[in-house]
């Protein structure tokens, strides 16, 4: 009888892990839907923007409040959680408290711990009242009706939920080392909970607190699983992501349009007085023929957009950024990574319904998720690249996109066109005969 907490604990953990596993694996599954492209060079670069982006928070205190303040809820949250490993080792073993012998560092931890989820509590609330009561413009657009303002609340709720269950643990625990209760060694210091939940549970006898206090524990630890499982199916996913995201992130100065190898060959070869167009080709130089040049799909933008997708935090900065957005167009860039993300899981979720392969669904992430209107109000200016926390590049989708209107479905503004059609005829974007150039000289 003994055994059965620690077996019950067992389940809970494989079980809890186990899910989150399975969600991982779809979620690698679906990133790998994205087409091949080598992010392998320049790694102590890479490192260096990850642990400065990702690890320093760095563009997120460009909002010295925001970013204070999410700074306090990620320190926090990273640090607290490392109780989880004592909590583990306990449930699993029957122990209490098995780091008590560390002493007064033991101590330390304990009371830093207790101070810093005081703090995120503060943190929360100041992040709900942004959201609920003062209602900053950015949280209103309409992508952030329904699921994305629930999901939004529903993670600070979870968190007020955690930081409280861990102080009520500790404040029955200290409790019950005061009184002297079997099992209940005596370690750790108690800054916050001994005032804050103490008096609420001081005249319960020791089963009421026992009962106090095992109660959070469980609860506590089923509520950080429940949480890892959660990620999944939020934007907060970008927990997990926003580090090898930021590895990930090109190195090339933002907006830089990739050339596609087949096109360039091609203008080579039209430009080149001594080439024979009618040459057979040499297969040692001759280049693998474009399937579909840009994107309509998800599936035709690379894993590392698909990644960007579900990393983003849909906090805003980049539409609140965007000049096309701020002047009453209906571009919003964080619209475009929700879309991503959106698409990509209904594809996702064809592939488990059809046994592993993806079935034509008559849908698409042009049109039925995005429209014309808002690839071509974006002024490719890079706001939103810049702004990002965790370095989401949505110009780089939208530009693909573009590429597919214009190259595939000739489907380019008018504007756009009479631009090309000049360069075409002319050498230049204006409508002017190149012997004309120079008339301008003679007035």
């Amino acid at each position: 009888m003994q055994f059965i907490p620690n077996i019950l604990f067992f389940i809970l953990l494989a079980g809890g892990i186990g899910y989150f596993t399975i969600n991982v694996r779809k979620l690698i599954r679906n990133i790998n839907l994205g087409l091949a492209i080598d992010r392998s060079d320049q790694k102590n670069l890479r490192f260096k923007n990850m642990a400065k982006i990702a690890l320093g928070q760095t563009k997120m205190v460009r909002r010295p409040i925001a970013g204070l303040l999410h700074i306090i809820v990620y320190v926090g949250f990273l640090i607290i959680n490392i109780e989880v490993l004592e909590i583990i080792i306990d449930g699993l073993f029957g122990t209490h408290r098995i780091f008590a012998p560390l002493g007064k560092v033991y101590d330390i931890l304990i009371g830093s711990f207790e101070v810093l989820a005081l703090l995120v509590l503060i943190a929360i609330i100041a992040f709900w009242a942004r959201r609920n009561v003062i209602k900053l413009k950015r949280f209103l657009s309409p992508e952030m009706k329904g699921w994305p303002k629930s999901d939004g609340n529903n993670i600070l709720y979870f968190e007020v939920v955690l930081m409280l269950l861990f102080l009520t643990m500790n404040a029955a625990d200290y409790k019950l080392q005061l009184l002297g209760a079997p099992h209940y060694v005596e370690a750790g210091a108690f800054p916050v909970s001994s005032w804050l939940i103490m008096p609420l549970i001081d005249n319960l006898s020791q089963s009421a607190l026992i009962i106090v206090e095992r109660t959070a524990w469980w609860l506590h630890i089923a509520g950080i699983l429940i949480f890892l499982n959660y990620l999944y199916f939020s934007k907060h996913l970008h927990i997990l992501l926003a580090f090898p995201n930021t590895y990930f992130a090109k190195l090339t100065p933002n907006g830089q349009f990739n050339n596609l190898e087949a096109v360039t060959n091609e203008v080579k070869l039209m430009m080149d007085p001594d080439a024979d167009p009618f040459a057979t080709p040499d297969p040692s130089t001759e280049t693998e023929e474009v399937a579909k040049f840009g994107a309509s799909d998800v599936m035709d933008l690379n894993w590392v957009q698909l990644m960007n997708a579900y990393t983003c935090t849909e906090c805003g900065r980049c539409t609140s950024e965007c000049p096309a957005n701020l002047t009453g167009k209906k571009l919003s860039p964080r619209k475009i990574m929700m879309d991503t993300r959106d698409r990509l899981e209904e594809v996702g979720k064809n592939i488990d319904a059809n046994k592993g392969e993806f079935k034509d669904d008559g849908k698409q992430l042009l049109g039925d998720y995005i429209t014309k209107e808002e690839l071509w109000a974006c002024t490719t200016c890079n706001a939103c690249v810049e702004t990002c926390p965790v370095s989401i590049d949505p110009l780089s989708i939208i530009n693909e996109m573009r590429r597919y209107l214009v190259m595939e479905e000739s489907a380019a503004p008018t504007e756009l066109n009479n631009m090309m059609s000049n360069i075409e005829n002319n050498g230049a974007p204006w409508p002017y005969n190149q012997m004309d150039r120079l008339n301008w000289v003679n007035e």
